[in-house]
């Protein structure tokens, strides 16, 4: 026999012997007899009320058929509800800072309803939607900062 017939006769035996029972005894099992398990309980099965089973048949559980009793009938239903404090007033924005918001969306809505409704744009209009973009980005990168809150006092945090 060839190396690939033996290994087919070899996997034919595994797929014989996999529906066979298995015999489990404390000698070949490779672990010791206090570590098995007990068979598992009997199933509580909740029956719904309004839904008849024939005989013979088990009845069907469905999730969310079983409930848990209410214990605590008297209990404040407002126990352990956390309600957050209002958030803070946002805070004011000054006329540029609006101006360099409104043209970093308005030029490129501008040029997409222009795309969508087929307008004609002179080539002035087009340089003046694409500038007010990367204006209004410049101007909000720039306003922006990068340091330190004025309060923040002579302490700037760790030094290592």
């Amino acid at each position: 026999m060839t190396p690939q017939r033996d290994e087919d006769e070899v996997w034919r035996q595994i797929i014989a012997s996999y529906h066979q029972p298995t015999e489990t005894t404390s000698d070949n099992q490779p672990w010791p007899d206090s570590e098995n398990l007990p068979p598992e309980p009997a199933r509580r099965v909740v029956k719904r009320p309004d839904v008849e089973t024939p005989p013979g048949e088990m009845p069907v559980q469905y999730p969310g058929d079983f409930h848990e009793p209410d214990f605590d009938d008297d209990r404040n239903d407002d126990e352990g509800h956390y309600e957050p404090p209002p958030p803070p007033p946002l805070p004011k924005t000054d006329t540029s800072t609006k101006i360099a918001w409104a043209a970093l969306f308005g030029g490129p809505a501008y040029l997409l309803l222009a795309a969508l409704f087929d307008w004609y744009l002179q080539g002035w209009v087009l340089f003046a939607a694409v500038a007010c973009f990367i204006g209004g980005f410049v101007a909000l990168v720039v306003r922006m900062g990068d340091g330190p809150p004025n309060d923040s006092g002579w302490d700037d945090g760790a030094v290592v």
